[in-house]
């Protein structure tokens, strides 16, 4: 080493979430300095670099230049290799991110080159270093529970919402789930069993999360001293990370997420007395340390990922004193060779919905959203008056299809799924919108899926879109008491004060009126009210809440509400696919006969006491709430202005639809309601 007080000048090769992590442990070491970020993303480098105060480098020869001497990959998977390899050759010792590779043969070229240019590389299995993992190796390891027996493993997780655009690493081949979370799990498993001698995988998909191929995985690992068991979930909540750990003479849980270790030991007294032992041990120890854990957690003497923390400080530990990694370049091979064989078996395994039904050459409709409840319907309307309709959704069909329907699966947010969606499409009836979630959600399902559905019309010269738009677009809480709210209403000021389905939805209408005004489509926007029937309940928020056996109304229950029976969106969707009204014209729907909150509760009857919360006391909850809320740094749900929307005087009126349109409700709001007052009827 150079004798220097800071011997190691550190470049963190990513600068995605992870990389933060690692920037903070090497904050914290007194032998390293890191000198800066690289990023294929160069305001993202930039904005890492700026937090910390270093550089970015344009390139790793830069670094070099630079007198950088190690290196954090914290890239995806199939970066790994050649990355590492490209810091080996300049000298650099490398800390690289799970996995070490993604194949065996790259992990052996690693291991080749390391030796040849006598670098140190290891890798990032930082559950070794997890104190709670710490903590049950070292009890099994000093006997407590006897012989081990079986380790099982349980994971359950959630990725970051799709935003859209290009998806995702782990959103790639069916097998990647695995490779991001099973390798913890292979590795974990040698560690308390030895070497891994097989492993047998099962998968298959519950829809949890959508964009997986396989979204529950299961493998059986057979190791040089027992049997260990894998699970991988995406529906299982809440989320968890177990390790039981199974012996001849106890039983230990190493619970990650919570922050515990509980055991379970065996002892010479009776069964029953063993038990209430057993019961009091198992509860007792999670008892106090969770409490213990969580507070050093606030006072930041335990950290997210503390593993990584733990990991780094011993790399470099043992780098200034010259001895090998305690995570070797074969551990890493090791759980690459077993990660890569289920990985690849689930990848031969998969053929997707899409490969096993191919498209006719064309087709009359696409409809996004057609699976939903509103787009459900459409498709039945269009399918009754004989056109062939294309539906894209994000989860295969839950029963056959009729012969004149066709499925796309996959998500609006990609645009490659809605390019191949369009294909031989005479119109387009985009009715596809995220309706909860976070941010991310909405953003790509609705806005980069509405912007999606626009670019590739144009690229296969499709021109008529019907747009399901919503009311929400207009000003509610500045047209209170105002006159009627029509097609000229203005729109909302403030849509982020009234939510993340607002933004969205305005900025998707926006959308396709600029295309219509640049002539790039033909579009009729349509502004549905607060739809109901089929499968569309009427008693919803906006009438009242259920809290039990009460029915709990904000106001004095005198609101009109925009109804409209979904059998009138669906007539008027049919209409506007065939009119000659001018691109960009915006129609609201909303039946012509008037109901308020009360009226729709005299006529449906709702089990229960109905409690009405005068408008002064609804609105200083709300204040409440938005200064409680505000102090945790979270908006209320109840803010004062979501109220005033959600409770603004309004009469609504829908003269264009009749007038450009000629529509007029088939079904209506009368029959509407009685026919679902029967329904609810015992």
């Amino acid at each position: 080493m150079n004798g220097s007080a800071h011997p190691f000048r550190v470049v963190l090769i990513g600068a995605g979430a992870i990389a933060e992590h690692h920037a903070l442990a090497l904050a914290k070491l007194q032998n390293t300095t890191l000198a800066g970020f690289i990023d294929n993303d160069v305001a993202r480098a930039r904005e890492r670099a700026d937090k910390f105060g270093v550089k970015t480098y344009a390139s790793l020869q830069d670094a070099a230049d630079d007198g950088v001497n190690v290196a954090h990959i914290l890239t995806p998977p199939a970066s790994h290799a050649p990355l590492a390899l490209a810091c080996i050759e300049r000298g650099m010792h490398v800390l690289v991110e799970k996995p070490l590779a993604t194949s065996v043969a790259e992990c052996e070229t690693i291991r080749d080159a390391a030796a040849a240019r006598g670098v140190m590389v290891s890798v990032d299995h930082s559950l070794l270093f997890d104190p709670e993992i710490k903590k049950a190796l070292d009890l099994v390891r000093a006997g407590a529970i006897g012989e081990v027996v079986s380790v099982d493993i349980l994971r359950s997780s959630e990725y970051p919402s799709f935003a859209g655009g290009r998806k995702p690493p782990h959103y790639g081949s069916p097998g990647e789930p695995f490779r991001d979370l099973g390798v913890h799990a292979l590795y974990l498993l040698r560690e308390f069993l030895g070497e891994i001698r097989g492993a047998t995988p099962k998968f298959r998909s519950l829809g949890g999360d959508p964009l997986l191929s396989y979204d529950e995985w299961f493998c059986m690992v057979d190791c040089e001293r027992g049997y260990g068991s894998i699970r991988l979930s995406w529906n299982v909540r809440p989320l968890q990370n177990l390790i039981i750990v199974q012996g001849t003479a106890g039983v230990l849980r190493a619970d990650v997420f919570h922050m515990f270790v509980s055991l379970r030991r065996n002892r010479p007294l009776p069964k029953a007395v063993v038990r209430i032992i057993s019961t009091i041990t198992d509860s007792v120890r999670p008892l106090f340390e969770m409490p213990k854990n969580t507070l050093l957690f606030a006072l930041k003497k335990r950290r997210q990922y503390h593993g990584i923390h733990g990991l780094v400080a011993d790399f470099y530990s043992r780098l200034e004193k010259g001895e090998g990694p305690t995570v070797t370049v074969r551990d890493g091979t090791e759980a690459v060779r077993w990660m890569d064989i289920v990985a690849r078996e689930a990848d031969s395994a998969f053929v997707s919905w899409n490969d096993q039904h191919p498209l006719p050459a064309a087709c009359d409709v696409l409809v996004t959203g057609g699976a939903g409840k509103l787009g459900s319907a459409i498709v039945e309307g269009l399918v009754a008056e004989g056109k062939s309709v294309r539906v894209l959704a994000r989860k295969p069909p839950a029963k056959p299809l009729p012969a004149n329907v066709q499925y796309v699966v996959g998500d609006l947010g990609d645009p490659e799924v809605v390019d191949y969606a369009m294909r031989g499409i005479g119109a387009v009836v985009h009715a596809g919108a995220v309706m909860g979630g976070d941010w991310n959600k909405f953003l790509g399902g609705t806005i980069v899926g509405t912007r999606n559905v626009l670019d590739s019309m144009q690229r296969h010269g499709v021109r008529r879109l019907v747009h399901v738009s919503s009311l929400s677009v207009v000003d509610w809480a500045g047209s209170d008491k105002r006159g009627p709210v029509d097609e000229s209403t203005d729109y909302e000021p403030r849509a982020d004060l009234r939510g993340y389905y607002t933004q969205s939805k305005l900025d998707a209408e926006r959308m396709v009126r600029a295309a219509a005004e640049e002539g790039k489509v033909h579009a009729i926007v349509l502004r549905p009210g607060q739809i109901f029937g089929r499968s569309q309940p009427v008693l919803t928020p906006a009438v009242m809440r259920r809290i039990g056996g009460l029915n709990l109304v904000l106001g004095n229950g005198r609101l009109c509400l925009p109804l409209v029976h979904v059998d009138d969106i669906v007539a008027a969707v049919s209409v506007a696919l065939k009119t000659d009204a001018a691109s960009g014209t915006v129609v609201q729907l909303v039946d012509p006969v008037r109901y308020t909150q009360n009226d729709v509760l005299r006529i449906c009857r709702p089990p229960g006491m109905v409690l009405r919360l005068p408008r002064p006391f609804v609105f200083f909850l709300g204040w409440v709430s938005e200064r409680l809320l505000g102090l945790m740094g979270r908006q209320s749900p109840f803010s004062v202005y979501r109220l005033k929307s959600a409770l603004a005087r309004l009469e609504f009126e829908s003269t264009a639809g009749t007038r450009l349109l000629g529509w007029q409700p088939a079904v209506g709001a009368a029959a509407g309601l009685e026919s679902e007052a029967r329904r609810s009827r015992p």
